[in-house]
């Protein structure tokens, strides 16, 4: 493999990146900062200021004031016209961001570009909810003469904590949520991936926004993310990223009564029944597992085929991942770049070690390719069982468990499929909708789709059971969700 990188870093990204706190850029008032490298290549593209407590402290407060000022005093239309601007903005920057998170993610800039573009088109459609949030009038059952009501009203003050895996479109999609509902935010993106979110910073300002309404505290988790869920004039929280640091987060969001939506890890089954169409159904299992070196919640991780098509599954699979073109994201007809990090390349590769450890058969892929950057090959393994770490825990990386069922018993599909601490997200693959439905009801998941492969759609609630998480990102629950419901009653 070759890797090449005609896009000048300095081109699209700001090597020296600060804070914005109260709608000034600011550098964190210990002076700490931390180096932002390109996964592709390991060397360092940027660097970024270390915020801490005191930082998050000072950004709490500018969106308090903001938050109890200018922001709740502006009317609805005045702020859904705020949001539209903001979108035509990243619509005319999206090749910009695309290149951006390519270089700092390292995944394919044609992936890259697909979440810059898809970006506009939620801001927009969260704008559209800004007047459409709206409480009901409720029918008593107290005696007496009453008129009841019920108000929607915003949270407050929320901390966003985006992860690294696709930084940009994570954050504009949440972003959009919370400023929809009426609440301003302090932002807090992962230290392997803070760019996209800093110049998103810098365009929200140049919109228009009042100082304050939107805040970025650049650090590391421990410190800044820490600070910002402890924070006691933080009304909310919204994390995504692991199951382990979700429990964290609650337990220290105890104190204070914090709301939460946290969407967690996954270990999302694809069952392909012999009915389906396996050329189709195998690739997308293929590409379901591979996109983004399979560093996606809701990628397919675990496969599960009728033995009387898992021969041609699992060959159909071999040959996508055998095909696909591994290299750096800007170079062009990349399938796959690399891993986002020297730990995460340790961390992958060492499931895979353990799972042919614990009698797991290494169909193909599973080396590390070359030296420079952190590339791994796309990996399949077969002859997994239920109690293999491999089959149980996220490994958040291009591997994929196969596994055959001979049952044609649903319920014990289901329960195969079901058998995980997680439940984010399945896919289904049958030509009898009669299958589809029953199969669907059984799986304890948030998310299924049936005969496709791709999540999320914008309209639909995205979030999962189990410990994939608590609440929904996402269409109108997505906005409602930074909302406060208060009970009005007026004895008449």
């Amino acid at each position: 493999m070759t890797i090449s990188n005609p896009v000048d870093p300095a081109s699209v990204i700001r090597y020296e990146n600060k804070l914005l706190i109260d709608g000034k850029w600011l550098d964190a008032q210990s002076g700490a900062t931390f180096t932002v490298e390109n996964p592709a290549t390991g060397e360092i593209i940027a660097r970024a200021a270390a915020g801490g407590p005191e930082d998050v402290d000072l950004a709490v407060k500018a969106a308090r004031r903001a938050f109890e000022g200018p922001w709740s005093e502006l009317p609805p239309m005045q702020r859904a016209r705020l949001m539209l601007k903001l979108a035509d903005v990243l619509e005319a920057h999206a090749e910009e961001f695309a290149h951006i998170d390519t270089l700092d993610v390292g995944q394919p800039l044609w992936l890259s570009r697909g979440g810059a573009g898809g970006a506009p088109n939620v801001v927009r459609f969260n704008a559209g909810w800004i007047s459409k949030i709206t409480g009901e009038t409720m029918t008593p059952v107290a005696p007496g003469n009453w008129h009841a009501y019920t108000l929607r009203e915003p949270v407050g003050v929320v901390g966003l904590i985006v992860p690294w895996n696709s930084p940009y479109s994570s954050t504009v999609s949440k972003l959009s949520g919370i400023l929809a509902a009426g609440c301003t935010v302090v932002i807090k993106p992962a230290e392997e991936t803070p760019l996209s979110t800093v110049r998103l910073g810098e365009l929200i300002q140049e919109v228009g926004f009042p100082d304050g309404v939107v805040n970025v505290v650049t650090g590391f988790g421990e410190t800044a993310g820490a600070a910002l869920v402890a924070h006691p004039d933080v009304n909310k929280i919204s994390f995504t990223g692991s199951t382990e640091t979700g429990r964290a987060i609650i337990r220290a969001a105890a104190g204070t009564m914090k709301r939460l939506t946290l969407e967690l890890g996954g270990k999302s089954p694809v069952i392909i029944m012999p009915d389906a169409d396996i050329p189709k159904a195998a690739d997308a299992a293929a590409g379901g597992i591979f996109l983004n070196s399979g560093q996606i919640c809701v990628a397919g991780s675990r496969l599960f085929a009728h033995r009387s098509v898992f021969d041609e599954v699992l060959e159909g699979v071999i040959e996508h991942a055998r095909n696909l073109k591994v290299g750096s994201g800007i170079e062009p007809g990349v399938n796959m770049g690399p891993l986002v990090s020297a730990g995460q390349l340790h961390r992958v590769t060492g499931y895979i070690e353990q799972g042919m450890q614990d009698g797991a058969q290494l169909a193909t892929g599973g080396a590390r390719i070359g030296t420079a950057g952190y590339f791994l090959e796309p990996t399949v393994l077969s002859g997994t069982r239920p109690e293999m770490s491999a089959m149980r825990d996220e490994i958040f990386g291009p591997v994929l468990c196969a596994v055959p069922f001979d049952d044609s018993d649903l319920a014990e599909i289901a329960r195969q499929a079901n058998d995980t601490p997680y439940g984010l997200a399945a896919n289904i693959w049958t030509r009898d909708l009669s299958t589809a439905h029953k199969l669907a009801k059984m799986l304890k998941v948030g998310m299924i789709k049936i005969n496709s492969r791709d999540f999320p759609e914008t309209s639909m609630p995205f979030g999962g059971f189990k410990q994939s998480g608590i609440g929904r990102e996402r269409g109108r629950d997505g906005v409602e969700s930074y909302t406060e419901v208060k009970s009005v009653m007026i004895a008449l």
